[in-house]
């Protein structure tokens, strides 16, 4: 099967496409809205002119363009659920600050204070306000994951009831297990690709370098069949996100949020420092061997040296490495050897064996 090919989706494309669009029409209906604000009818009904003070309009308004478009170019990826957070934050401290100021003008109306400090109670309100829809937004922001248990059904983080999704990296695309899960129907929820994986395998398979062109092609046959099996539910995750790959996995496994499946240590020690949950392809399959316990005898032949003296390794069908104390001199031969004990690492199981002893070959 060949190596499906991924360029950016049609759908990406179009969204690019239409907030470039939106970007236009702002500036037009910008542009026409000042003009209109700086033009005014003469006295005599004849002709148009300026407004005074038009260069203060101009500035003003060139100033609030300049922030809305810089604000929009450095934050490509904003999120619907923080917007969403600041503006009920707004909201609340401006809530908040018509309630005080109410409160205030009841007070100053009292005392008569009204009329000659009209000018600092005004100052007051103002500072009031921004100080509230300050507090407000931090509040919500930092608080938006409790925020359902104040409010019901107001939530602004997204939560999986039942399962949550996985979401693939590019090492478990590329050891190709995860298709052996899915083939079976051990995958028990959805299965997310981000597109930016996807990328990197393409940048692989075109790599000059053979081994990382072969690892790049099988990671792509890998997304290839498993969007064609049918025991498999399988989304391609369109992220127009740059940065490190491993970085922006992790990122998106917290925002869906779901469990990030990999073969990857490093990334699954990142992964568990910032507090999204990993599975580890090689734990999954570790943990679906059979159990060998010292006492056992098991047949392999031993291949090559080990790392310490008169040490010889083998491996048993699934893969799991052997180490034969004092097995050297059997190296090219299948023997039977005595489990001593074994060793879980984050590679795999390892087994310690030793040679048997005359009565324990009789």
């Amino acid at each position: 099967m060949d190596p499906v090919r991924f360029d950016p989706d049609e759908h990406t494309r179009s969204q690019l496409i239409v907030v470039k669009a939106m970007r236009a029409i702002f500036l037009l209906l910008f542009v026409v809205v000042v003009s209109l604000g700086l033009v005014t009818v003469s006295e005599d009904a004849e002709r148009f002119k300026l407004v005074d003070n038009w260069w203060l309009v101009l500035l003003l308004s060139l100033g609030f363009f300049g922030c809305i478009v810089l604000l929009d170019v450095l934050t490509p990826n904003r999120k619907l659920s923080t917007i969403s957070a600041i503006l009920f934050g707004t909201l609340a401290g401006l809530l908040a600050t018509v309630v005080l100021g109410f409160v205030i003008d009841v007070i100053t109306k009292t005392y008569q204070l009204d009329e000659p400090f009209a000018p600092t109670i005004l100052l007051t309100k103002v500072i009031l306000g921004l100080g509230l829809c300050y507090l407000g937004i931090t509040t919500v922001l930092q608080t938006r994951d409790d925020f359902r248990l104040v409010i019901p059904y107001v939530e602004f983080t997204k939560r999986v009831r039942g399962v949550k999704p996985l979401v693939a990296d590019t090492s478990a695309l590329i050891d190709g297990r995860i298709y052996d899960l899915a083939h079976t129907g051990m995958l028990p929820s959805e299965l997310i690709i981000p597109s930016f994986v996807i990328n990197e395998l393409q940048l692989l398979s075109d790599s000059g370098d053979r081994l990382k062109r072969t690892r790049g092609r099988r990671g792509l046959e890998m997304v290839s069949r498993l969007q064609q099996e049918p025991r498999a539910s399988v989304r391609i995750e369109e992220s127009l996100a740059a940065g490190p790959v491993d970085q922006l996995v992790i990122d998106l496994a917290r925002d869906v949020p779901a469990t990030i499946v990999t073969t990857d240590v490093g990334l699954a020690q990142v992964a568990g420092i910032q507090g999204v949950p990993v599975l580890n392809v090689n734990d999954v399959a570790n943990a679906l061997k059979p159990n060998v316990i010292p006492g056992v005898g098991i047949d392999l032949e031993l291949i090559r040296k080990g790392e310490h003296e008169g040490q010889a390794v083998g491996y048993l069908d699934d893969g799991t490495m052997v180490v034969a104390e004092n097995g050297e001199s059997k190296i090219g031969q299948r023997v039977r050897l005595v489990v001593t004990s074994t060793t879980q690492t984050s590679a795999g199981r390892l087994i310690f064996a030793r040679l048997p002893e005359d009565d324990e070959a009789s």
